[in-house]
């Protein structure tokens, strides 16, 4: 069994738009939220605030966990668990420096966001979106006692939402 990636990401939402990347990933140009994964000794709402600002030259907060998910990829079987986090938008560069594989930055409403979903890189974008316009969060304690996550992975998976 492959060991399963840990990444954050980064749900910003700006005058009922979304922050999305759109990024070259196996040949297909795919839409998800900014995010990626955590550095070494790296908190999850840090690696979120500069994943966002590496892909999409945006300064962000972390507010609250948003939720956690498992996403298994069907061709590879790998496993992908995503703390997702509500964030508050900060700065936006101009004219930023983006990672490579990056090819733009969008706000979509949730309605071209759904229109897109054949785009999406994970089920997760989709998912993630419709748990906030829902009101849905994790809750403050959901990571509780998990710290470092990057040395608690198998306790996470037992609290993530298949999706």
């Amino acid at each position: 069994m492959l060991a399963t990636d840990l990444t954050v990401g980064a749900l910003v939402e700006r005058d009922g738009e979304f922050l999305i990347v759109e990024e070259r990933v196996a040949g297909q140009l795919v839409l998800t939220h900014p995010g990626g994964h955590l550095e070494r000794a790296e908190s999850p709402e840090a690696a979120a605030a500069r994943e966002t600002l590496e892909e999409a030259g945006c300064e962000i907060t972390a507010t609250e966990l948003l939720g956690v998910y498992l996403w298994i990829h069907p061709q590879t079987r790998q496993q992908f668990l995503r703390l997702m986090y509500v964030c508050d938008l900060v700065f936006e560069h101009a004219e930023p420096k983006l990672d490579d594989g990056v090819t733009a930055v969008h706000w979509m409403s949730a309605d071209e966001l759904r229109r897109q979903s054949l785009r999406h890189r994970t089920p997760i974008v989709e998912r993630a979106t419709q748990d906030f316009l829902a009101g849905t969060r994790a809750g403050s304690d959901t990571l509780n006692g998990m710290q470092p996550v990057q040395k608690n992975v198998p306790a996470m998976l037992a609290s993530a939402s298949l999706v």
